[in-house]
């Protein structure tokens, strides 16, 4: 690989398993990180987050000297920002704006180490034009941006399979300038196996949006669905799995909500942008969010049917905490909010997710506890560990909420 030395700024769910895996290629990597515990962390080969195969990869590269973590940045040939794009905190036009500032930030971090040639490459999911403002930024602190290369080459990961995926996956590069879209795509097709396609920075940064809005938009229409069944005393499972036996019809499946730090976020981005004309893709917004208020709502209307068999208040185990299954992420998770508002609102809740060991808010209980021990059961989230829960030895009277099809 001609660039030998790497700078990624920003080591989580995206920095980190890009970083191990250019380091693994052969690059010597110097990663940068905000957080001194995450740094302290990594240097010894422990990981902060659960992927598949990272825990190898990393203790390897960290090993033969390729990876190591630090605070701040260093010199380097190619400079990927992946950092966080956060909501402000407080919301404007009644509905979230995008945070930009740690990528601003990060720009400016770098801008002492840049020099004629440097690529540098924005990965974080941005509102369109954040790929200028990076440039603008620099300017701003002395780079001739005319000599270096920045594009804007977003993600298109799963968590679970995010290595394979950052490797097999195809990815889209939108440069400044054609120079800067060349340059970038000859970067990634040193490790990259799917194809590298060309375009505008805009554009690519337009396409990251547009492809999870419309995934936001599908889940909507399948958790609509699932609200109308309930109503209409129908199950919504089947009524799909019948559905979908059309040739041309492929309904998603509904859920409590929609989580993660793409499809719950990115929507908003284009909303924000365009308030007057994304009419669908906030509607779409509206009913996924509007749906982990109607699980809330009948979680509790089960518990109180219960207290007053009962005459004391029912215990309810929440299966599940991540934003999907079988993994730790709980990023924007439906899950987190449905069981922080039932605490709030004063019921006796528990937490079951066998993915994270502990929680500094919640009770994390066993399984076989919430089986045993729980008046009313509601499953958030299709874990492997919850299925065939017919099959389990369960407490008389226990009442089970199934809200993901398990």
């Amino acid at each position: 690989m001609n660039h030998k030395k790497i700078c990624v700024i920003g080591l989580g769910y995206i920095g980190l398993p890009t970083a191990t895996i250019l380091a693994n290629a052969g690059c010597n990597v110097h990663g940068v990180d905000v957080d001194i515990r995450v740094i302290n962390k990594l240097n010894i080969g422990e990981t902060h987050i659960v992927e598949p195969k990272l825990d190898t990869m990393l203790k390897k590269v960290i090993q033969n000297g390729k990876f190591k973590a630090y605070s701040e940045p260093s010199s380097a040939d190619v400079f990927i920002i992946c950092v966080p794009t956060p909501f402000k905190k407080e919301a404007i036009n009644n509905f979230p704006s995008p945070d930009i500032s740690f990528v601003l930030d990060a720009a400016e971090s770098i801008s002492s180490f840049i020099k004629e040639g440097d690529l540098v490459i924005l990965e974080s999911t941005s509102p369109v034009g954040t790929t200028k403002k990076i440039e603008n930024v620099l300017k701003q602190n002395g780079v001739n941006t005319e000599s270096i290369y920045i594009s804007y080459c977003p993600e298109r990961v799963l968590p679970g399979n995010i290595l394979d995926e950052l490797i097999m996956n195809n990815r889209i590069v939108g440069g400044l300038s054609k120079e800067a879209t060349q340059a970038t795509i000859a970067f990634y097709k040193n490790f990259v196996k799917g194809q590298v396609v060309e375009t505008s920075a805009n554009i690519a940064e337009m396409c990251k949006l547009t492809e999870n809005s419309f995934r936001d938009l599908n889940i909507a229409f399948a958790n609509e669905l699932s609200m109308i069944c309930e109503k209409e005393n129908m199950d919504v499972w089947e009524l799909i799995r019948l559905a979908n036996l059309h040739p041309r019809v492929d309904i998603l499946q509904p859920g409590a909500g929609v989580g993660g730090h793409c499809i719950a976020v990115d929507p908003w981005f284009i909303v924000d942008s365009n308030p007057d004309d994304a009419k669908l893709i906030k509607l779409a917004r509206e009913v996924n969010i509007s749906k982990t208020n109607w699980v809330i709502n009948k979680i509790k209307e089960k518990a109180d049917k219960i207290k007053n068999k009962i005459n004391k208040k029912p215990k309810i185990a929440c299966l599940g905490l991540s934003f999907k299954p079988n993994i730790d992420d709980l990023r924007e998770s439906p899950a987190i909010e449905i069981i922080s508002q039932l605490h709030a609102d004063g019921y006796d809740t528990y937490a079951v997710e066998p993915n994270i060991k502990d929680h500094e808010t919640f009770e994390l209980i066993t399984l076989e506890k919430a089986l045993n021990d729980c008046d009313v059961l509601a499953i958030l989230v299709n874990h492997n560990e919850f299925k065939n829960l017919e099959d389990r030895k369960t407490r008389k009277g226990l009442s089970v909420l199934n809200f993901c099809g398990v």
